[in-house]
């Protein structure tokens, strides 16, 4: 994707702003202004603080008597409704597709026609140190993303798609029009999972499946990622093992506290 979108810009800065407060909060660490988030995410000051208002206006953030940051009220309710079972079980269950097939793997969310990496495996860091959580791709050139948008019929799927600038997005694979985005779809579909052939980077494939709450809403998408020489002729069987993940992770009740 673009980074230099003004919108997944936003979002991606946005993020990691809330991450870093989160981090001091939950570590003791020394809480931080305008200036010190900037300086620690080497950022423009001017703006972190356009967007740290934008955060404390949504609440995830907030500045009492003009202090240092700290985490908002609505954090913590965006963090309960996070905290179900297949939030808790999906680090392990990445570990586990690592170990079965060697490859990467990724949870991921949709923000519009964004996808939001949420969790990623331990070995994903060798694909650079841009992978990280929060880190924001296109839905229509992603395995992660077009999994999220697998219920989509083909009217609501055009109409997400008719604000996209597709030009100069993506890898040889990606598709460069709504049309051409949903003739994936459609061939996706007919074969049960997700297959983006160097969709949004040269030489890689990434193989996803949705994952769906009890109520069979898609809540989250899970994914692998590897060269075309790892990834061989297994499509198909990658896609089994991850259709049995993401069923294991949809089926999944939080842990009980202790």
């Amino acid at each position: 994707m673009d980074e230099t979108a003004p919108e997944a810009s936003s979002l991606a800065q946005g993020l990691r702003i809330v991450r870093l407060v989160v981090d001091r909060e939950k570590t003791g660490k020394q809480l931080l202004g305008v200036s010190q988030l900037a300086a620690e995410l080497d950022m423009d000051q001017s703006r972190v603080s356009r967007l740290t208002q934008e955060l404390c206006d949504l609440g995830l953030l907030e500045r009492p008597e003009r202090g240092p940051f700290r985490v908002g009220r609505s954090f913590f309710g965006l963090a309960a409704n996070l905290n179900t079972g297949w939030i808790q079980h999906a680090g392990a269950e990445l570990e586990s597709l690592v170990a079965a097939t060697g490859l990467r793997s990724r949870v991921s969310v949709r923000d519009g026609y964004r996808v939001i990496l949420l969790l990623a495996s331990s070995n994903d860091s060798r694909a650079g140190s841009f992978v990280q959580p929060g880190m924001v791709t296109p839905a229509w050139c992603t395995g992660s993303g077009r999994a999220l948008l697998w219920d989509h019929k083909q009217r609501a799927f055009e109409a997400l798609l008719s604000d996209v600038n597709f030009i100069g997005v993506g890898g040889p694979g990606a598709a460069h029009s709504i049309p051409e985005a949903w003739e994936l779809m459609v061939r996706d579909k007919a074969e049960g999972c997700v297959a983006a052939v160097e969709e949004f980077e040269h030489g890689i494939v990434e193989v996803a499946v949705p994952i769906r709450d009890p109520q069979g809403g898609i809540v989250a998408s899970l994914s692998v990622l590897g060269s075309r020489a790892e990834m061989g002729s297994q499509a198909r069987e990658l896609a089994d093992v991850l259709a049995g993940a993401a069923a294991r992770l949809g089926a999944a009740r939080p842990t009980p506290e202790g």
